[in-house]
């Protein structure tokens, strides 16, 4: 079966004003945030889909069709559908983070619960007891942190700063673990003295937008400006900018974010797709909580070269892009006037038309789709994919 789907806004103050409504072809409020739109079944935020003229919410269909999972789904994952498909403005950057593994997630939300958190309090890290390993494409030029870089690189970084020199004759003394705890402690006069030349040095040429954005610098004075972050109230996070890989993605390139990884988005828009987990641990560059010792716990300090999922090739007209995620798969499909797909839904799936107008066809059911309009499609369902004006869609499912 078929299901027209509708997502639910998010409107977090990071996010942009125009791009979500534009792709959506809905009506931009005047000052509103339009950060994130999310398809799925997460409790916090679930989508509704069109049963007989009515609107359902995706978590209560499930609760009485299970079976639309699929069997395999139900048997790795239990009666939940076991991802989130979101669609990001970055127009500010998001917080320093990083997300538990299983077994983490299972332990932390325990003890919360048992320590009588509510899911809502600000001091609550752990929403649910899954995982939230997560790939992204990108929509546009993407910039974010991603990793620890290899130790010599970012000893070399400091060094080449006077203020952060003696961090670099520190780092060579400890690992990479402790070095960090040692950073996310700092106090704000220790802050200072790091980064208050490092500003002073660069305020005119970023200014003057000479800065080249590979250079730590351009984004320690970018997120200063873009948070208003006072120089009384400094963030550790900003240290990370000399710790962490800078990663540039061109648009339709893509990245994964495994369990304990740091990682944080800068700017730019992407589709996101994640296992059904809002786990959070942030490490900085937020007015949120920061738990430092669970932070600690979780972090993954090894040193990374990021691994850039590359471009559906242009003459792959169905495409699935490569991660090690068990939990969900990303496929892409393009299409032009008249040309047809012909597929099958192994697991639940949720189509996305990002460009263009599409016909989805079942044995049961038509829908006509254009951009920003997407579909649940149950386990099992054979169904057709027609073009109606050129463009691509994107379904998310199981590996």
């Amino acid at each position: 079966m078929i299901y027209k789907l509708t997502g639910l806004l998010q409107n977090y103050v990071w996010g942009g004003h125009q791009y979500i409504p534009q792709l959506l072809n809905i009506p931009a409020e005047e000052n509103q945030y339009y950060a994130e739109w999310w398809l799925g079944a997460h409790h916090s935020a679930p989508s509704s889909i069109e049963v007989d003229g009515k609107n359902v919410l995706l978590t209560e269909f499930l609760q009485k069709n299970p079976t639309a999972l699929g069997a395999q789904s139900r048997a790795s994952f239990g009666d939940e559908l076991p991802y989130l498909l979101k669609i990001l403005d970055v127009a500010q950057p998001l917080s320093i983070q990083l997300h538990p593994t299983k077994t983490q997630a299972e332990i932390g939300f325990t003890e919360e619960n048992e320590k009588g958190i509510d899911l809502k309090a600000s001091t609550r890290t752990y929403k649910d007891n899954n995982h939230k390993p997560e790939m992204m494409i990108a929509l546009s030029d993407f910039w974010l942190l991603h990793g620890f870089k290899n130790k010599s690189d970012i000893i070399e970084t400091l060094a080449s700063r006077s203020s952060l020199t003696p961090l670099a004759k520190k780092l060579h003394k400890q690992d990479l673990h402790a070095f960090y705890a040692d950073i996310m402690q700092a106090e704000q006069a220790q802050l200072h003295q790091w980064l208050s030349p490092i500003l002073l040095e660069n305020q005119a040429a970023y200014e003057a937008n000479s800065l080249d954005l590979t250079n730590p610098d351009y984004w320690v004075l970018y997120t200063i400006d873009a948070m208003n972050i006072s120089l009384d109230k400094l963030d550790a996070g900003l240290i990370c900018f000399y710790l962490f890989n800078i990663v540039h993605l061109k648009k339709s390139e893509g990245i994964y974010q495994d369990a304990g990884i740091p990682h944080a988005y800068l700017r730019g828009q992407n589709i996101e797709l994640m296992a059904c987990s809002d786990n959070v641990i942030r490490g900085g560059l937020t007015p949120k909580y920061v738990d430092i010792p669970e932070l600690l716990k979780i972090v993954d300090c090894r040193e990374v070269e990021p691994k850039i999922i590359p471009s559906a090739p242009q003459d792959a007209r169905i495409f699935t892009y490569a991660t090690p995620a068990q939990d969900f798969a990303l496929q892409n499909i393009q299409y032009e006037f008249g040309e047809t797909h012909h597929l099958k839904a192994q697991s639940a799936s949720i189509l996305l038309v990002m460009k263009g107008q599409l016909n989805l066809r079942s044995e049961t059911t038509s829908i006509s789709l254009k951009q920003g309009e997407a579909a649940f499609i149950t386990a099992g369902a054979s169904y057709e994919v027609e073009g109606l004006i050129e463009g691509y869609a994107v379904v998310a499912k199981l590996p």
